[in-house]
């Protein structure tokens, strides 16, 4: 409860000058881009603070804060990005999980055998994030890994650079099914596309996701950026999570 207290009396101190603090940066990783605009608006609703969204693959966003983009805070969609970023002195703290994330099978029609329905004929093309880069694609090839299915399906298999690539595949006909972050087809204006299909949590390991601040935020906008870090681990955020199928 302390804690709690603590964090309230901080944010209501820094909201009188929020007006001033120049906007966050928060990197996010595709699979969050849904869920980290909805905390981004409560987040400001709350203290008046503006957070800016720069979407991509953990892996991608992780290069460029080594390269010394001017980010504020890193949302992963795993911690072994993050720890690296700690591990190489680019943050504050270590990384602190923030949500667990769920792998779905986006799709046109319903996959009527599961996961087993894509070597068939009406699904010509299948899109994974990259796996060197994108956690949800690493995670897609674990469970084809051990459906035995992996080999079947490379020669449908198209790979985009994040999950919002590969959500945008689907969305425009480029491919029949996709995996995705369960986030995705929780978002409103797209739950009614398609049909999509759980993946049994069985199949991969758990996508524990995590968020970081990034040094340069030791700056001016240091107070902002832990504001928006404490908002995540909130009763608020946390019921935000819930709502796009994280835990």
């Amino acid at each position: 409860m302390k804690k709690q207290w603590i964090s309230i009396l901080a944010l209501l101190m820094i909201m009188p000058f929020a007006a001033t603090a120049q906007k966050l940066r928060i990197a996010v990783a595709a699979n969050a881009q849904f869920v980290a605009g909805v905390l981004a608006k409560a987040f400001k609703q709350q203290t008046g603070i503006k957070a800016e969204l720069i979407v991509g693959s953990s892996g991608k966003l992780t290069a460029q804060i080594e390269q010394r983009a001017p980010f504020d805070a890193f949302l992963s969609a795993d911690m072994k990005y993050p720890q690296e970023l700690f591990d190489k002195g680019f943050t504050t703290g270590k990384p602190k999980v923030y949500a667990y994330g769920a792998l779905v099978v986006w799709s046109k029609q319903p996959l009527k055998a599961g996961l087993a329905s894509l070597k068939e004929n009406e699904f010509r093309k299948v899109a994974i994030a990259n796996p060197a880069l994108a956690p949800y694609g690493e995670a897609a090839m674990q469970a084809l890994k051990k459906l035995k299915l992996a080999d079947d399906l490379q020669p449908k298999i198209v790979y985009g650079e994040s999950v919002a690539q590969v959500n945008q595949y689907l969305l425009t006909g480029a491919v029949d099914a996709a995996f995705t972050a369960k986030s995705v087809v929780f978002e409103p204006a797209q739950k009614s596309i398609g049909a999509w299909t759980e993946v049994s949590n069985k199949l991969y390991r758990p996508i524990a996701q995590g968020v970081v601040i990034i040094k340069p935020a030791a700056g001016k906008n240091s107070k902002y950026a832990q504001a928006f870090y404490n908002f995540l681990f909130s009763a608020k955020a946390k019921q935000i999570f819930k709502q796009y199928g994280y835990r």
